[in-house]
């Protein structure tokens, strides 16, 4: 992308680019996939200069530049890319709600990590066998995703088996997002593969981390009538709103500009 975007949306500022629905490429899935990876890589960007320790300043900012890279294929395929993810309006993006939440405390961003780089893991595993529009990212997509599942598992060992704090804090930031979670599993436009197939392995992941932490996976429903699929129509948080605003402002504040 050539610029770096961030604050408050131009009254003024041009509509985006309409994606290319003529394209081979099935835009519903293209967007849903490269908006998820385009808002997690943000809100991973956010801990620049707030990390605990550098290591892990380091460790987050590579994971964020993964996504984005990711982010920048799919968005790529099916317009513009600087347009899509700069000049489009909030109920124009198809994330899943559970990557805008909000950083929070460091368990809190990696009960999402844990959650999300397990779903995406085995979403681009499933991609990268196949020989659909995705399958060349997937492939090498997958790599880097495991990597992020492995962060975000020995993170989760290291809090949930460390302190009497640490361990609180993990197992409250895993309730607190479990209800994000159902969405993951919903079906996606275009994308040519049964999500909620990869509910079961996604499941039996999760679960096998978190006990051998010392925590408990929540119980309770993973998603209700109005939070099920609702990223991915365009429906999302109070706090999105003020992380696009912030993301999109430079561009919008200096349109064509390019450094």
């Amino acid at each position: 992308m050539t610029t770096t975007p961030q604050g408050a949306p131009s009254a003024s500022a041009p509509e985006a680019t309409a994606p290319q629905s003529g394209s081979a490429v099935p835009v519903g899935a293209a967007l849903a996939l490269g908006d998820d990876a385009l808002v997690l890589s943000h809100r991973l960007g956010e801990w620049a200069g707030h990390a605990p320790v550098l290591e892990e300043e380091v460790a987050l900012a590579n994971i964020a530049l993964d996504l984005l890279g990711q982010a920048r294929v799919l968005l790529s395929l099916v317009g513009d890319e600087d347009e899509l993810a700069y000049l489009r309006e909030e109920r124009a993006f198809r994330n899943v709600q559970l990557v805008e939440q909000p950083n929070g405390d460091f368990a809190h961003t990696i009960a999402r990590q844990l959650y999300f780089s397990t779903y995406q893991e085995l979403l681009y595993g499933r991609l990268a066998a196949g020989d659909g529009p995705f399958a060349p990212l997937a492939r090498k997509a997958v790599k880097e995703v495991a990597y992020h599942r492995d962060h975000a598992e020995q993170w989760t060992l290291r809090l949930g088996d460390g302190t009497e704090e640490s361990h609180r804090r993990m197992q409250t930031a895993l309730t607190a997002l479990w209800r994000c979670t159902g969405e993951l599993f919903e079906p996606v436009d275009g994308l040519g593969l049964d999500t909620a197939a990869l509910h079961e392995g996604w499941l039996a992941l999760v679960s096998r981390t978190v006990e051998q932490a010392g925590l408990t996976l929540p119980t309770g429903p993973r998603s209700d009538g109005w939070s099920a699929g609702a990223g991915r129509q365009g429906i999302h948080t109070e706090p999105f709103g003020r992380m696009l605003a912030e993301m999109q402002h430079l561009h919008r504040s200096h349109p064509g500009a390019s450094w």
